[in-house]
């Protein structure tokens, strides 16, 4: 943890930070400004916790600064593109953070620094598992040590206001991509299971979001994790949703329980969060008694704005009428020189059908894009937030507006706003296709489908090369020769090579369809 001087650590960012506040240069020591005088050490360090572990921390009180020195750059990114989308809240204060100039941080001769130490090794002995969140020394008292199921047993207690699966989505959608969700309401409490991709997405969310209210204080959240490892969801409906199989049944209501699952809800003892409060998320909301109109809600688990949809318990469900809410995406951090309409519409085509896309005007970096529903918009956000694009880690949110506006006649638009509804290309058309069973997040590996028989590999491979791409490894598929694996250098030449190549002519009234493999070569 050396590099920069104590006083430089001291001075440099906190006079010029106005120069460091563009997107500059990740880094894995953060800066956070506007932090309340009265915040403890643990407060600042558990806004870290939930992206990875912290390995120091410099708290300059007097000038309502923080650093933050992550272990890694990834999980800084992570944290923050997380936090650009949702503001943390520090007892109740919005706290800005943003990369360091520093690359690490030296605090060893500093003043004052035992407390960020103490504090530094209870988080991270917490988060690491050498006690179990309560404090004491083993998983057998009901909390199960972090990595071991990637499905949390959520209880919402103090249901002053309906909470819908929908709600519990985007809330937990922040801490990694959920696959299942099932609902239901058991000894007259709203229970949820939810299915991450990865375990240590579920350790994350339970650190962060045990014993927070979702809103002002009400609907409390208990997350424990399950003894269940993978969830079997057999309707997707108001009450459970598979996110991977966009093209189950909705059944009618309620799915009845597994004698599987049935065991699985006898877990003693909810452990607490051990800073509860720290990164809580207490948003404002309005529920005037007609119309029941809500306003978005700021927090550090915002933007959550309740869909009128999640009031009357209905959600849209592949084949309904979707509604317009939460279906137009935000995409900031674009690379501007290299992105049109077109690539965003075939990359965001990967994971819903794509009606509009509309890059800003005057902010070239910024775009927005209309899904066909809200599924498939919080599917394209799960999977896309965070990824790298033309040398930019690009940010996806959820954007307050419902439609995207097209240009009106006569007004200046060079080309940037374009209609798609009526595409061709678009993947999810056919209720039922296998496409919605083959919705992976981006990776190294590339599937190819839709080839000639008399395409070589060597052929495949010399036109992903010839576009500039890197191809380790290829594979035609042993039973079917129409399909085929290439895995390129990186993942960021996967997403370039299938904005690029998908839809290519192959000849033989043949065109190339690419998408993210699950599997490796």
């Amino acid at each position: 943890m050396s590099s920069s001087t104590p006083s430089t650590a001291n001075g440099t960012d906190s006079k010029n930070y106005k120069g460091d506040r563009s997107p500059c240069v990740p880094s894995r020591v953060l800066h956070v400004r506007k932090v309340p005088i009265e915040v403890s050490e643990a407060e600042v360090v558990s806004l870290g916790v939930p992206f990875g572990k912290v390995t120091n921390l410099l708290m300059l009180k007097g000038k309502n600064q923080a650093f933050i020195e992550m272990a890694s750059e990834e999980a800084a990114i992570t944290m923050v593109n997380y936090y650009t989308t949702a503001t943390p809240h520090v007892r109740n204060q919005p706290v800005y953070i943003q990369y360091s100039n520093h690359r690490e941080l030296k605090t060893d001769n500093l003043p004052n620094q035992g407390r960020a130490q103490a504090a530094l090794q209870a988080v991270n002995a917490v988060h690491s598992g050498n006690m179990s969140l309560s404090g004491t020394a083993t998983a057998s008292d009901g909390g199960m040590m972090p990595g071991q199921s990637p499905v949390l047993r959520i209880i919402v207690e103090n249901l002053y206001y309906p909470v819908s699966l929908e709600v519990l989505h985007q809330i937990f959608s922040k801490f990694g991509t959920v696959l299942k969700i099932i609902t239901f309401t058991k000894n007259n409490q709203f229970q949820a299971l939810l299915q991450y991709a990865d375990p240590m997405n579920a350790h994350h969310a339970k650190m962060a979001l045990d014993g927070q209210n979702i809103y002002n204080g009400c609907c409390t959240l208990r997350v424990e994790f399950s003894k269940l490892t993978s969830l079997n969801v057999k309707y997707n409906n108001d009450k459970s949703r598979d996110f991977t199989r966009l093209d189950l049944p909705s059944g009618d209501g309620q799915p009845t329980m597994d004698p599987t699952m049935q065991t699985a809800f006898g877990a003693p003892g909810i452990i607490s969060s051990p800073y509860p409060g720290a990164a809580g998320f207490a948003p404002a909301i309005g529920f005037p008694q007609a119309g029941l109109s809500m306003q978005a809600m700021p927090g550090a688990l915002g933007p959550l704005t309740i869909p009128s949809s999640a009031m009357t318990g209905r959600m849209t469900i592949h084949g309904m009428t979707p509604t317009t809410i939460h279906s137009v995406l935000l995409v900031s951090n674009l690379n501007p020189d290299s992105i049109s309409p077109h690539e965003l519409f075939i990359l965001f085509g990967v994971y819903g059908d794509v009606h509009r896309v509309k890059i800003l005007f005057n902010k070239k970096e910024n775009a927005l894009i209309q899904m066909a529903d809200a599924t498939q918009a919080q599917l394209a956000m799960s999977h896309l937030n965070g990824q790298r694009l033309y040398g930019k880690v690009i940010r996806v949110t959820i954007s307050k507006h419902q439609t995207v506006q097209l240009p009106r006649e006569g007004q200046e638009d060079q080309g940037l706003t374009k209609d798609f509804s009526g595409s061709p290309l678009h993947r999810f058309k056919k209720p039922g296709s296998k496409n919605f069973q083959n919705i992976f997040p981006p990776s190294a590996t590339l599937h190819l489908s839709n080839i000639p028989p008399s395409t070589t590999d060597d052929f495949l491979k010399d036109l992903f090369a010839s576009s500039g791409y890197t191809v380790k490894a290829f594979k035609f598929f042993q039973k079917d020769r129409k399909m085929a694996l290439i895995q390129l250098g990186s993942v960021e030449e996967a997403i370039q090579a299938l904005i690029v190549l998908h839809n290519h002519d192959l000849g033989e009234n043949h065109h190339l369809r690419v998408s993210f493999s699950k599997s490796t070569i």
